[in-house]
């Protein structure tokens, strides 16, 4: 069901690309015809890198008994929210035709701990398993199309809808935090370098 949804997802992003391409041709005049600059493969790393250093801050500062916290009990916990992230990225990337690590059950995955260390370990082994992925992507790859994703389809936009999936969940985990009085790790940081540079200037 889940790879159904990422499918319909999928081509819901393909054809709105497609519409838009298609509307931007029938403009010559404001057709845009110098190379692109955006460096997707490196940029989708760095952004990446910085949403999982942030996932992994949260589930170290959460108190133990947060863990298995929900905002109602149709909803996912702490916990589970950490764990589907770490999954998705391995069926995110299996819809570029990547092969999840062996033993990987996305049907188990999300409830299969509330153990903060093995979490975090969690977090990192996916993390580790996405950036070797997309390192060993050319750019040449980011444009391969993958027409049963839709007819516009292709690997990049996989890694995009990557990069969109983690800024939702880590999202979803800072509300859960400020909902329990938690201030985010990051935060935290940034309040006391203004504290200090405000004394500072004293």
């Amino acid at each position: 069901m889940k790879r159904v949804l990422l499918s319909a997802l999928f081509l819901t992003v393909c054809l709105a690309a497609g519409a838009i391409g298609a509307a931007a041709q029938n403009s010559d005049a404001t057709t845009d015809h110098t190379a692109p600059s955006y460096d997707m493969k490196g940029q989708s790393l760095a952004d990446l890198q910085v949403v999982q250093k942030k996932f992994v801050d949260l589930a170290n500062a959460l108190p133990a008994d947060k863990l298995t916290w929900r905002p109602s009990a149709d909803s996912r916990s702490f916990a589970e929210v950490f764990l589907h992230v770490s999954g998705e990225r391995y069926q995110i990337l299996a819809l570029g035709g990547v092969e999840p690590p062996a033993g990987f059950d996305g049907k188990t995955y999300e409830k299969s701990t509330t153990d903060r260390a093995k979490i975090v370990e969690e977090l990192n082994k996916s993390w580790d398993f996405t950036q070797k992925t997309i390192n060993g992507m050319t750019n040449a790859d980011f444009a391969k199309l993958l027409p049963k994703l839709g007819p516009q389809a292709n690997a990049g936009d996989v890694i995009y809808i990557l990069v969109a999936d983690a800024h939702e969940h880590l999202g979803q985990v800072v509300a859960y935090a400020r909902e329990n009085g938690i201030v985010p790790p990051w935060t935290v940081e940034q309040q006391k370098k203004a504290a200090e540079a405000k004394a500072g200037k004293k």
